[in-house]
This record gives structure tokens, C-alpha cells and sequence, in this order.
């Protein structure tokens, strides 16, 4: 339930006010109540009572419904601000963002050159931020307008109640997410002259044809943007008068994902074409589930933490397809092939995952980035001057070479179609090699730069993947993760040659043996992950894991459609992981019984040694599925449906906690 406060306390600063209107909007925003408030005590004390997201805006606002609708439901944060484009002028706060965050807001004099944009007058505040929202409108009402040892009495001259507010907000550190009015119309009026100017821009646009064209992403990258965006919205606009949810689509993309896949293992020439034209649709479906839940404004986190499982399981099934097809056409290689394409895609995205949490902390804590003039502020720059180049060459090169979704996708197609299974696996491990070895070498000059920790700023342990054993060993002197965990890495990397060229010829007692040289990587458990290059950490330990998993396979003579169905049962495990980051989730209910990556390659070294690696893998990767379903089932269906049940129990509880 959202609460609808609007600021009326400069509604007498001239003869037009806005207070009725913005009340309606509120209203037909989805609010389910809307209060006025005379000042900023009274919205304290509205705020205060408030069991949900509070959205606040001031009265001199001018907009279509749509923008307050989309800042009330945006996603991407608990706590957003409208931040226009206009010029700030006096008494209005001004804003300085950092990828898509609001890292200071004030007085334009005050953030100099800083300046991206100016506040909108209205803000959404989410639930946990709720009690912040209060403290600072009656610290601002008493006349504080800053925290900490910047307080100082005295408001800033000329600025508006919901200014004041704002400032004072950002300024108690509250994590405000920017959010931009693009093809619809915002505007802050100041007389009459600039009240009737916005209520004609306001009636010039089309207010459903721009919210459709507004549901497809700004910035996409190349084959997205041309091949499927300049028609993916009529598909959005009928799926949406067909009532469908964006998870039913989701799931419709996943069918055609898994029906490609079947025909790529079929793998005659029609099949292969009637596949790669299956997978386009199913990439179109797959844009098409978020413009249709950015479009009817259908958000949920069940839905986004399935939209990003759903991407990566589709993907490695079509892998799955393309190995069988290939080993099926003959061809010795086809498992192997699709077993690496899936493991170095699977570490690739942690790395981008935990590349974006060290650029958004290095955002919250712009003086830890300070310039220094070295290589990773020039590489910076080029990367900013390149991205506000759009439509560039250079721009789109840049898209492209990271082998984005899109591209992978169209890759596949047209490579399966015209040259077969083998080729379009070779060209996907290719390519991806390549950019991981791009990506990698820009991130680690650019974080070396930065001099931001990540990893340390969220519960280590349970993003490293650690089990019981390495919870429990204790810190070592050594102190150094990811110099450990590379060592680890490299450890099992060599190891996995070595089974490959022994093949039968290697000891059973190898795997046991290698199992010593990680050690040295869980002893790392308990050390502090603070250093500018430890985000890489968890990406390595994967490696780790994989590696290890795959060379017990070839040591212990498994079929290689077992090892690729064990490391695909990790890599939904490890992706729950990096979802539930994303989307600020707590950990998997039953991640205790995953046994960590320590304790997982330990049973599979037991069971190496006593001569069943096929019969070990197989059992442990169906126990770690039916761990993941059940941990799935209680996280989405089970808790929430007793959290439920326990708030609308007894008297009074509705109330809950701000958390």
C-alpha cells in the first residue's frame, strides 16, 4: 500500500495552485491514500503512521499521471527521485548522479560543475527508508539542513518545502536511485506564464503511445535495438490486451528456447533452420516480458529473479542441444564444447555481476574514485565519451564486442542454420573468450583506479559460496583472497590438463590430492574482502569449482552429458545468488545444504577415489537440484504466503516493521 502525501506547504506562494490535481493523480497513479500535508511536521507525522512506500511530491509539479505512476512503481530502488533536465533555478535543489544514483543533492553553487539534472519536486521513499524521511523533515522543519558534523541551522534561501526535504534526505546517506522523464512531459512552474506552457506540453504527447514506446529500454545494444525493438511493442501492446502476464511470457520464451534446443539436437538442415528461427522468437519474447511489465507497470521481485534465471537456463539449454547435436553429427568434441561455452559464460557474468556492485559502491563514495590522472581515470573518460556518443560507431562497437545477449542469440542462429551445431559452439566459445578477456582487462585497470572494496560490504561468506568447512577454518596469516583463489583456480585449471591428455592413465587419487590446493582459498573465508581487485574473488572460486568438477568427470570416465548437466545445476545455483544480490534479496532459504563449493568438490573427490565419480556427480547434482527447487518453492511461495497469513493475523500487526 503506497501512502500519497502532497507537500501544499508553498501552495500559497501563488495564485495558481496545483494541490487538487496532484491529488487526483496520486490517485489514478495507484496510491492507495493520498493526504495533504500543510508542512513538514505534518508530513512527518503522516509518514511516521505509514506501513508502506510513501511517494511525496511538492505542488508547483506539472505532468502526465504516468510519470508519477512510473516513479511510484519504479524498480530499480527502494527510494526514487524525479530529476528533470531543466536548469536549476533558484531556491530548487540541484543533483549530481552517478550511474543512475543520486550522490549529492543542493544548491547548484554548492555541487560547481557537478550539476546532471535538477530535482522534480517528488519523490518515491520505500518502506525501509521510510523513518530517514521522517527524521529529515523535522530535522529541516527545526531549520538543520545537513547531518553530522556539516549540520547548520537555517534553510537555504528561497527553497521550496519539498526542496528542503530532499536535500536533507540525501544528505542522511539515503540510497536514491535518479529517475528521468524521457518522451513524457515534467515540468516545476513558478507562474502563470510557465503553468499554461506546461499544460500544453502536457496535452501535445500522447500519453499511452508514449508510455508503449517507453517500454522499450533506452539503451540497448545493437541486434536488440534493430532486429527486434523496432517491432517487439506490437507484440507488447497485444500481449497486453490479451491480459497476459509478463511471467507467462516468460514462460512462452522459455518453451521456444527449449523447443530450438530439441531441434538443434535433431540436427538435420531444416531442423537447424526451423531452430535458430525459434530461438529469434524466443529472444523476442524474452525483450517483449519486460516492455510488457514496464508498459502495464507489473513489477515484482518473483518476477525479475525469474526473468534473470530464466535468461541464463535458456541459454545453456540451447548449449545442451548444440553439444548433443554435434557429438550426435559425429563430431568427438560437441559436450566439451558446450561444457566450456557454458562454464566461461557462467564466470563471465559473475564478474560483470560483481563489477557493477564495485561501480555502484565507487558511485555511493565518489571521493574514494579521486582522479590521480592515471591510466583508469583516462579509460574513464573514453568510456563515458564513448557512451554519450550514441548511435556512434565507436558506441556501438563497444555494445557489441562484449557479446551481449542479443548478439550471442543471433550468433547461434545463424551460425546453427547455416553451418551446423560444432560451428555455432566454436563461434560462441570463441567470441566469448574474447570479451571476457577484454572486459576483464579494462575492469581490473579500471577498479585499480577505483580503490573501492565491494565484497566486504555485503556477507562475504555467503557470496564467496563457502560451506561449513571453510566457515570454520581459521583465518589465515597469509591473508591475501584473491591472490588464493586465482592460485586455486590455476591449480584446477592445471589439473583438468592433465586429465585430459591421461585421460584412464591418471590415478584415482589425484582428484583428493588437488583437493589440497584449494585449502588455501577456503582459508580465505574469514578474511577481510576490502582490496581494490577482491570483487574478482567470487568469479574465480566458480572457476575453481567447475574446473575441479569437470576433471573429476574426465579422470573418473563420465559421460560428458552428466558433467554438463552437474555444472548446470551449480550454475542456477550460483546465478540464485547474484539475482538475489541484484535484487537486494536475503540468501536462499536452504543455502546451508548446498554444502559450499569446498564441501561439494570434496564429495565428488571421495567418490573419485573409490571409483564412482558417475554414480557421485549424478547423485549430488540431482540432490543440489531438488535442494534449489525446494529452496525456490519456500522462498517465493511457502515464507511469503506465512508472512501474509502472520500480518493479517492479529489486531495491530499490519503495522510490521519499517525492514
Amino acid at each position: 500500500m503506497t501512502l500519497a502525501i502532497v507537500l501544499a506547504a508553498d501552495a500559497a506562494a501563488g495564485p495558481h495552485t496545483l494541490v487538487e490535481r496532484l491529488v487526483e493523480q496520486c490517485r489514478r497513479a495507484g496510491a492507495s491514500e493520498v493526504r495533504r500535508a500543510a508542512d513538514l511536521d505534518e508530513l512527518a507525522a503522516f509518514a511516521e503512521a505509514a506501513t508502506g512506500p510513501v511517494l511525496v511530491t511538492g505542488t508547483d509539479l506539472v505532468a502526465h499521471t504516468a510519470v508519477l505512476r512510473h516513479l511510484a512503481t519504479s524498480p530499480v530502488g527502494p527510494t526514487v527521485a524525479l530529476v528533470l533536465t531543466d536548469p536549476p533555478a533558484h531556491g530548487r535543489t540541484a543533483v549530481r548522479e552517478e550511474r543512475g544514483q543520486v550522490v549529492a543533492a543542493g544548491p547548484a553553487e554548492e555541487l560547481g560543475g557537478d550539476v546532471t539534472g535538477t530535482f522534480g519536486g517528488a519523490l518515491r521513499v520505500g518502506t525501509a527508508d521510510v523513518p530517514a524521511l521522517v527524521a529529515a523533515a523535522r530535522a529541516v522543519a527545526a531549520g538543520v539542513v545537513a547531518v553530522g558534523p556539516a549540520a547548520r541551522a537555517g534553510a537555504a534561501p528561497g527553497g521550496s518545502a519539498v526542496d528542503r526535504l530532499f536535500a536533507g534526505l540525501t544528505a542522511r546517506g539515503t540510497l536514491t536511485f535518479a529517475h528521468r522523464v524521457r518522451l513524457l512531459v515534467a515540468h516545476r512552474v513558478a507562474d502563470a506564464t510557465d503553468l499554461t506552457g506546461a499544460e500544453a506540453a502536457v496535452a501535445a504527447v500522447d500519453e499511452d503511445r508514449a508510455e508503449l514506446r517507453l517500454s522499450v529500454k533506452e539503451r540497448d545494444d545493437f541486434f536488440t535495438t534493430y532486429f527486434v525493438s523496432t517491432w517487439s511493442p506490437h507484440v507488447t501492446k497485444l500481449s497486453a490486451r490479451l491480459r497476459l502476464t509478463p511471467t507467462v511470457v516468460t514462460m512462452i520464451s522459455i518453451a521456444f528456447a527449449v523447443a530450438a534446443a530439441v531441434l538443434f539436437a535433431v540436427g538435420d538442415r531444416p531442423a537447424l533452420v526451423l531452430g535458430g528461427v525459434l530461438l529469434y522468437l524466443g529472444f523476442v519474447l524474452d525483450c517483449v516480458d519486460g516492455q510488457l511489465a514496464r508498459y502495464t507497470r507489473n513489477f515484482s521481485a518473483w518476477g525479475g529473479w525469474l526473468d534473470t534465471m530464466a535468461d541464463r537456463a535458456k541459454e545453456y539449454v540451447v548449449y545442451a542441444g548444440l553439444g548433443y547435436g554435434a557429438t550426435a553429427a559425429g563430431y568427438r568434441y560437441g559436450w566439451a564444447l558446450a561444457i566450456a561455452a557454458m562454464t566461461v559464460q557462467t564466470v563471465r557474468h559473475m564478474t560483470d555481476t560483481w563489477y557493477g556492485a564495485l561501480h555502484d559502491e565507487a558511485a555511493r563514495r565518489p571521493k574514494a574514485v579521486g582522479g590521480g590522472g592515471g591510466i583508469g581515470d583516462r579509460l574513464n573518460a573514453a568510456s563515458t565519451r564513448v557512451q554519450a556518443d550514441t548511435g556512434s560507431l565507436s558506441y556501438w562497437l563497444k555494445r557489441t564486442v562484449v557479446f551481449p545477449i542479443g548478439e550471442r542469440w543471433a550468433l547461434i542462429a545463424i551460425t546453427v542454420a547455416l553451418f551446423g551445431p560444432l560451428v555455432a559452439l566454436v563461434a560462441v566459445l570463441v567470441w566469448a573468450a574474447l570479451a571476457f578477456a577484454y572486459t576483464g582487462a579494462l575492469r581490473t585497470l579500471r577498479a585499480r583506479w577505483m580503490r573501492v572494496g565491494v565484497l566486504d560490504t555485503v556477507d562475504t561468506s555467503l557470496h564467496r559460496d563457502d560451506g561449513p568447512a571453510a566457515r570454520r577454518l581459521p583465518a589465515v596469516p597469509w591473508r591475501r583472497p584473491l591472490e588464493s583463489t586465482v592460485f586455486a583456480a590455476a591449480a584446477m585449471a592445471a589439473l583438468l590438463v592433465l586429465a585430459l591428455r591421461g585421460g584412464d592413465a591418471v590415478p584415482r587419487w589425484v582428484p583428493l590430492a588437488a583437493l589440497v590446493l584449494l585449502l588455501p582459498a577456503a582459508g580465505m573465508a574469514r578474511v577481510p574482502h576490502g582490496g581494490a581487485l577482491d570483487w574478482l574473488v567470487p568469479a574465480a572460486l566458480r572457476a575453481a569449482e567447475y574446473l575441479f568438477a569437470i576433471a573429476v568427470g574426465v579422470v573418473g570416465d563420465v559421460p560428458a552429458w552428466v558433467i554438463f548437466g552437474y555444472v548446470f545445476v551449480l550454475t542456477l545455483h550460483h546465478y540464485d545468488l547474484t539475482a538475489r544480490l541484484e535484487k537486494r534479496k536475503v540468501a536462499p532459504p536452504l543455502h546451508a545444504a548446498t554444502l559450499g563449493w569446498e564441501g561439494r568438490s570434496a564429495v565428488l573427490a571421495l567418490a573419485a577415489i573409490v571409483g564412482f565419480a558417475g554414480i557421485g556427480m549424478a547423485t549430488l547434482g540431482t540432490y543440489l537440484l531438488v535442494v534449489f527447487v525446494a529452496s525456490v518453492a519456500l522462498a517465493w511461495v511457502v515464507l511469503p504466503a506465512r508472512a501474509a497469513r502472520a500480518t493479517a493475523g492479529p489486531v495491530g500487526a499490519g503495522g510490521g516493521s519499517p525492514g
